[in-house]
């Protein structure tokens, strides 16, 4: 039976701790943060972590924040501390292939779940960053902001963050020509001026409109099943809306051309 947290006095004093802090004090530990990096990206993984911390460490992590609020070299030193001082972990890379054949969503979701289900021990309680995650293995709770408001899923976001990009930060060894060293797979104006004048590579996300409309024009097919139902009419980033107009309407029609080769 799933069992939600009780009800319990969160001390504000204890800032980022605070969640995890009350929930062991009810006996619902170990507790889990989980939370994921390059949902929003057009290239590269899809990178999922969960971490389990101590309870009363905080003075070891002092400046664990969301990964995506700390510099490069703040996260590589937490991610050093997270690794050294964490009761346990697990770190799960969603290829690009998959994402196109399943859809973002639903990578970012089994992804979580199998964060939570590599854990060396099984956890008390979990929190995940923003949305319900259905099928953990232990009870879950959504928390807005997780990643700013729970150590736990903090420590997450820096694991997740810093493999995402160390793992892009490789690629670009192998396709300089996209810059995935600077942008990491997002949709920047140096990314998307890359895609222009090569079209997109095998770690691009073919599903999205983008790298779709990309390939098209460079008579490009995909080197993987993209899945007709996952198709993007625009990018997901940033909560940006697709472009509407006779654009739109021609990047739809071909994509839903390439998607069907591909499916064929």
């Amino acid at each position: 039976m799933i069992r939600n947290p009780p009800r319990v006095v969160v001390r504000r004093d204890a800032g980022i701790w605070a969640l995890q802090a009350a929930l062991d004090r009810r006996g619902l530990g170990p507790v889990a943060g989980v939370d994921e990096a390059g949902r929003g990206a057009c290239a590269g993984p899809l990178v999922v972590a969960s971490c389990v911390l101590k309870p009363k460490d905080a003075a070891r992590f002092e400046g664990l924040t969301d990964s995506k609020l700390l510099t490069a070299a703040a996260r590589d030193r937490m991610y050093d501390v997270v690794l050294a001082r964490a009761l346990d972990y697990a770190v799960i890379v969603v290829p690009a292939a998959e994402v196109d054949a399943i859809g973002v969503h639903v990578a970012n979701i089994e992804g979580m779940r199998r964060a939570v289900a590599r854990l060396g021990d099984h956890p008390g309680y979990v929190l995940t960053d923003g949305f319900r995650v259905p099928g953990l293995t232990a009870p879950s709770m959504p928390v807005l902001k997780g990643d700013r408001v729970a150590a736990c899923v903090a420590a997450a976001s820096v694991l997740a963050k810093v493999t995402r990009d160390r793992i892009m930060s490789g690629l670009h060894e192998e396709l300089p020509v996209y810059g995935f060293d600077v942008h990491k797979g997002y949709c920047t104006a140096v990314h998307t001026s890359a895609l222009e004048e090569h079209g997109p590579s095998a770690e691009h996300r073919w599903s999205y409109a983008n790298v779709a409309s990309a390939a098209i024009r460079h008579g490009l097919e995909p080197p993987h099943r993209v899945a007709r139902s996952v198709a993007a009419i625009g990018v997901v980033q940033n909560g940006a809306p697709p472009v509407a107009g006779a654009a739109g309407l021609a990047t739809r029609r071909g994509a839903d051309s390439m998607i069907t080769r591909a499916e064929a």
